[in-house]
C-alpha cells in the first residue's frame, strides 16, 4: 500500500495546457544573446488568462532559481541536475528546465553564474561568489546560506491545518524539528515517511516536529481537504501548519524544499538540512538535538 502511495505521489500530474503553450513557444523563440522580453510577450503573444497567468509563473520562478541553484551547490558541494530543477519548481513540459536555463543565460540582468555541459545541458557548476556579489541575489542569499548551526531559532506565528495557532512560544523548552515541504514535493514525499516513523519513536521523549507546509506561499492548487488526505495516507502524525511570508522570511527566504532546522531545548538551532536526507542523518539530528 505505501509503495503505491509513493508511486502515485511521485507521479507528475499532466502540465497545465496554457504552460505547455508558453514553454514550447519559448523552446522555439529563445535565441543565445537574445534577452526574452515578458512584457512583449504578455501584450502580442500571450492573451488568455490562463496564459498570461502561466507566463507570470515562470517569471517568478526565473528569479527564484539563482537562489535555489547556489543552496544547493552550498550544501551538497554540487549543483543540481535538471531533473531536481524540475521538481523544486514543477516543471512538467519536458524540456522546460533547460529552457528556463537558456533564458537566463541569454539575460544581461542575469550573473554569469553557471557553467554548463553542452551537450547534455546539465549544470557542471555554480558560482555562488558570483550570486554573491549580485546586488539583486546577494543578500537575499547571504541569509538563505548563512551558517544556521550554533544560532538561536527565529521565532515564528503560523496557524495548523484546522485554524488553530502553532508558534515557536509553543515550542519553548522543547527539543524539536521545522521541516519546510509541500504537497507532493517529490524529494518531500521520500522524507515524510521517515520523519512520520522517527516521530513514532521520538515523541514519547519530548521531540516535536512542526510541518509547515509552503502550498499556499508558493500558489500551489491544493485545498485543506487534499493536504489531509495526504497526511493521512502518510500517516503523519505531526503538527502540520501553513507556511507564511513571514516564517519563511524569517528562515532565510527558504526557497529549497524540504528545508529542515533541528532546535534543541534551549532553542538553538543544532541541525541544518537543505534537501532529501537518508534515515540515519535524520535519526542523528533527532538525537543531537534531544543531547
Amino acid at each position: 500500500m505505501r509503495a503505491l502511495l509513493l508511486a502515485a505521489a511521485l507521479a507528475a500530474p499532466q502540465a497545465p495546457e496554457a504552460e505547455v503553450k508558453v514553454v514550447e513557444y519559448l523552446k522555439a523563440n529563445t535565441k543565445p544573446g537574445q534577452r526574452v522580453v515578458v512584457s512583449q510577450l504578455y501584450n502580442e503573444v500571450f492573451t488568455t488568462d490562463a496564459e498570461r497567468a502561466a507566463l507570470n509563473r515562470l517569471f517568478n520562478t526565473f528569479f527564484k532559481l539563482p537562489l535555489y541553484m547556489a543552496q544547493q551547490q552550498k550544501a551538497a558541494g554540487k549543483p543540481p541536475t535538471l531533473a531536481e530543477i524540475s521538481e523544486q519548481f514543477r516543471f512538467q513540459v519536458p524540456g522546460q528546465a533547460d529552457v528556463m536555463l537558456r533564458i537566463m543565460e541569454s539575460d544581461a540582468r542575469m550573473p554569469k553564474f553557471m557553467t554548463r555541459n553542452p551537450a547534455s545541458g546539465e549544470i557542471v557548476n555554480v558560482d555562488v561568489d558570483r550570486i554573491l556579489a549580485h546586488a539583486r541575489f546577494g543578500k537575499a542569499l547571504e541569509r538563505t546560506i548563512a551558517g544556521w548551526e550554533g544560532r538561536p531559532a527565529p521565532t515564528f506565528s503560523v496557524t495548523d491545518y484546522d485554524g488553530k495557532p502553532v508558534g515557536s512560544t509553543d515550542l519553548s523548552g522543547k527539543p524539536y524539528l521545522l521541516y519546510f515541504w509541500f504537497t507532493n514535493c517529490p524529494p518531500c514525499v521520500r522524507t515524510s515517511p521517515l520523519l512520520a516513523e522517527l516521530d513514532r519513536s521520538y515523541a514519547a521523549r519530548g521531540f516535536r516536529i512542526v510541518g509547515l507546509n509552503a502550498d499556499r506561499v508558493l500558489e500551489l492548487p491544493y485545498g485543506d481537504d487534499e493536504r489531509r488526505a495526504y497526511a493521512k495516507e502518510l500517516r503523519l502524525a505531526f503538527t502540520l501548519a501553513h507556511l507564511t511570508a513571514e516564517a519563511q522570511e524569517a528562515y532565510g527566504s527558504v526557497s529549497v524544499f524540504p528545508t529542515m532546522f533541528f532546535v534543541d531545548a534551549q532553542g538553538t538551532i543544532v541541525k541544518h538540512f537543505v534537501n532529501q536526507q537518508d534515515k540515519p542523518s535524520l535519526e542523528a539530528a533527532f538525537r543531537l538535538a534531544l543531547e
